[in-house]
């Protein structure tokens, strides 16, 4: 009879079989803490590279979980992705090439203002993960832009929290349309490098609630991701992996995220230091918070598991309902599901969508006296700056892709049919193949998370550029900037160095002297500043870091095939000094912050900006085309349940062109008890394309609770009495219509926990 019992009870704990509540109970701890705890990451001990990675199932992924056959629980694969798949191309014993889709960076992304688009390209980043036998998508990133030196701004949508949670929320969707997961990240305020490990945000309620964790907030409603990445960083004093405020009160209760919740690689260790002296996290406060996963994972971490859970301080509890999320994310897994990968994605086709994304992401900044578009075949073209022959398709870091190719402008332009000027290219080719040489060595020698560093550009004489506008029809010049993970850019390469400013200098004055026209390329990740060279170009386009169709898709919308639609989901400001965290970023001491004071509150971007009458080079929403657009019909009502505002407007091409457009509607609060700035972006849609005369009319809604602003004194989300404003724009300084519509009452839409108190105090800035 025991004999039969036992049998029976072995069968019921197989994941998949029987319920996950029998599996987690059928486990010792000493199994659950190998589960909780990662292997690894592969090919490394702590931050230390091996001279010989054992081999992985899928070379270059970021991590995975202990398998326990006899349970039926098998290793998930987790690999990076936020502008696609980052996996090694090489594999041991083949000769052909793994590569993956380089898409646009998010930053890119982010100014299509186009969910739709930002799906298909998820749903194709999704796919090349499932055939490459990736279960877990280590991406989206969804920071907040607070600070344009964040090294990792091109990972990040927007300074906004709409435009991020949207972005983020279709990402997501698309991705896991595919049956894999997405991972949302850095959860939260991971809003720079610099001692990333162990620095500590200072961070009001209002704050955090309304910008920093807003976005998430709308991707964890509208996506439910399978999974959430914490950040390395202090909130206020506690550990993103250890705040249990931030993680289950937050997370878990007030926004019902029912996923897995894992740390950064190493998170929790406080310093780089700690990780490589084999030091061990609080994995106790860690899994007690709602931190369930803990990776990369190392011995040291399993043991700490057993024992405080042995001692009481870690709860058996906690424990358990960790181990029973990250099995319920295991069963939805294609591992799982036994899925047979191919190891061939359509590369092709999604390098399509690549080039359809990157043309839609561009953002046309000047075209004095429509100076753009420009017939480009039959065209000879005087090419200068680095990057134009040596094109950034992406960032550094976790967020690199090993892509087959990137399109460089130079060849991007000749398959438009453009001559380039031998003389200049033949110059240009053996520098930029010395000068990439010494940095790939360079990288090499300091490994995967070395700095980006600008190659200085080729200095031409007068003469030389002289004779260039002789012998061209016009000139164009590249600006490029790269940064990524582990550092923060400084204030220089915020601002363009003397070599750059003395060529965009000559090459105006040549050009212009005949009476040719001169653009400007942006290749950059984040933001720079513009002020001081614009006017010396007749066009500039920013194209970001577009991806491996770069120069492709730079090409189409200079000769107009593809008419602009991009527009900023960033403010670029006139000076740095400008910046309302420039005082405060990275935090203080400034060599090496350990505290970093958001004593802006909620005047981020353009909040800041439009709030202060502060004047701007671009402002947030700003973006130009080659068609004329004019909204009209702007309407309002209120559903009958008075929970939904909705706005009604029409958006006709008054133009010669076919294009698109994007509207933004803006709401202007009343003043009352609670701080405001002027506006807030609510809602935004991207017109279909619209032939010259055409109209596209819409109706978005906006629920009551996006109206509201977090209250700390009341721990609420309060609808203030008086009368607000809907401004309707394409940009937040190009309002075009308004209408307005009164609360008579005071509105308390949700009440929470008194949670993510400061740990100090500091004043914030006040309208």
């Amino acid at each position: 009879m025991s004999t039969v019992s036992v049998a029976v009870s072995a069968q019921q704990s197989q994941l998949g079989k029987t319920a996950v509540k029998d599996v987690v109970r059928s486990m010792s701890m000493e199994e659950k803490a190998r589960l909780l705890v990662g292997t690894g990451m592969p090919g490394w001990v702590g931050l230390t590279q091996l001279p010989d990675p054992p081999k992985m199932k899928v070379p270059g992924s970021a991590g995975k979980n202990h398998a326990f056959p006899k349970y039926h629980i098998p290793e998930l694969i987790l690999a990076d992705g936020p502008a696609g798949l980052r996996i090694r191309p090489e594999r041991d014993g083949s000769t052909r090439k793994y590569y993956a889709t380089a898409f646009p960076v998010a930053t890119a992304l982010a100014s299509s203002w186009n969910p739709e688009l930002i799906k298909e390209i998820g749903h194709a980043i999704g796919k090349e993960t499932k055939e490459y036998g990736v279960d877990l998508l280590l991406a989206p990133g969804m920071n907040i832009q607070r600070n344009p030196l964040n090294g990792r701004n091109f990972e990040y949508f927007s300074e906004d929290p709409l435009i991020s949670g949207t972005m983020a929320s279709a990402y997501v969707n698309g991705v896991q349309g595919n049956g894999v997961g997405a991972t949302l990240k850095h959860f939260a305020a991971n809003n720079q490098e610099s001692n990333r490990f162990g620095v500590n945000e200072h961070i009001s309620q209002r704050a955090l609630r309304e910008i920093y964790l807003k976005g998430f907030e709308i991707a964890v409603k509208n996506a439910q991701p399978w999974a959430i990445m914490t950040s390395y960083n202090k909130i206020n004093g506690i550990y993103a992996s250890e705040n249990k405020d931030l993680l289950t009160g937050i997370l878990r209760d007030e926004w019902k995220f029912s996923g897995v919740v894992m740390t950064d690689w190493f998170g929790g260790y406080g310093s780089e230091d700690e990780v490589r002296a084999n030091k061990v996290s609080d994995v106790a406060a860690q899994i007690n918070a709602g931190n369930d996963w803990l990776m990369p994972g190392t011995p040291q971490q399993v043991e700490a598991v057993i024992r405080q859970a042995k001692s009481g301080k870690l709860k058996k509890s906690a424990v358990d309902e960790s181990t029973g999320r990250i099995l319920k994310m295991i069963v939805q897994s294609p591992v799982f599901r036994n899925y047979a990968y191919s190891d061939r994605p359509d590369l092709k086709t999604h390098a399509q969508i690549a080039r359809q994304a990157a043309t839609e992401s561009m953002v046309l900044l000047e075209s004095k006296n429509k100076s753009l578009p420009v017939k480009l075949k039959g065209k000879n073209i005087a090419l200068f700056g680095n990057t134009s022959y040596n094109f950034i398709s992406g960032g550094t870091g976790s967020g690199d892709v090993n892509e087959a190719y990137v399109v460089s402008l130079m060849e991007g332009l000749k398959n438009a049919g453009a001559e380039i000027d031998h003389r200049l290219s033949d110059k240009y080719s053996p520098y930029i193949r010395r000068e990439d040489s010494l940095q790939t060595e360079r990288r090499k020698r300091e490994g995967s998370l070395s700095k980006y560093i600008r190659i200085r550009e080729m200095d031409f004489s007068d003469q030389e550029i002289l004779q260039a506008s002789e012998e061209t029809d016009l000139a164009i010049f590249t600006i490029g900037r790269n940064a990524g993970e582990s550092g923060d850019r400084p204030v220089s390469d915020f601002n363009l160095q003397q070599d750059e400013q003395s060529m965009i200098e000559k090459i105006s004055r040549a050009f212009h002297g005949k009476n040719k026209k001169f653009i400007i390329i942006m290749n950059i990740g984040g933001v720079i500043e513009t002020q001081s060279w614009k006017d010396l170009a007749d066009a500039v386009l920013l194209s970001w870091q577009p991806g491996q169709e770069a120069g492709d898709a730079v090409a189409e919308i200079l000769s107009g095939k593809v008419n602009p639609s991009g527009k900023l989901a960033q403010t670029f400001p006139k000076d740095y000094a400008d910046v309302p965290s420039a005082g405060s970023f990275p935090g203080t001491p400034a060599d090496f912050p350990v505290n970093s004071i958001y004593n802006e509150g909620i005047y981020v971007g353009y909040r800041y900006y439009d709030t202060f009458h502060v004047p701007v080079a671009y402002p947030f929403g700003y973006g130009l085309s080659y068609a004329q657009f004019d909204f009209s019909n702007l309407g309002l009502r209120h559903d009958s349940a008075g929970k939904m505002l909705h706005v009604s407007f029409t958006v006709t091409n008054s133009g010669k062109v076919a294009g698109k457009e994007v509207a933004q509607v803006y709401i202007s609060a009343p003043k009352g008890i609670l701080d405001h700035p002027l506006q807030e972006l609510k809602a935004f849609v991207k017109t279909e394309t619209l032939k010259p005369g055409r109209s596209q009319s819409f109706s978005v809604g906006i629920p009551y609770y996006d109206l509201a602003s977090f209250n700390p004194a009341t721990s609420s989300w309060e609808i203030e009495a008086g009368n607000y404003e809907v401004r309707l724009g394409n940009s937040s300084r190009h309002i075009i219509l308004k209408n307005s519509f009164g609360i008579p009452g005071q509105m308390t839409v949700l009440k929470t926990g008194n949670l993510m108190k400061p740990d100090l105090k500091f004043r914030e800035i006040k309208n």
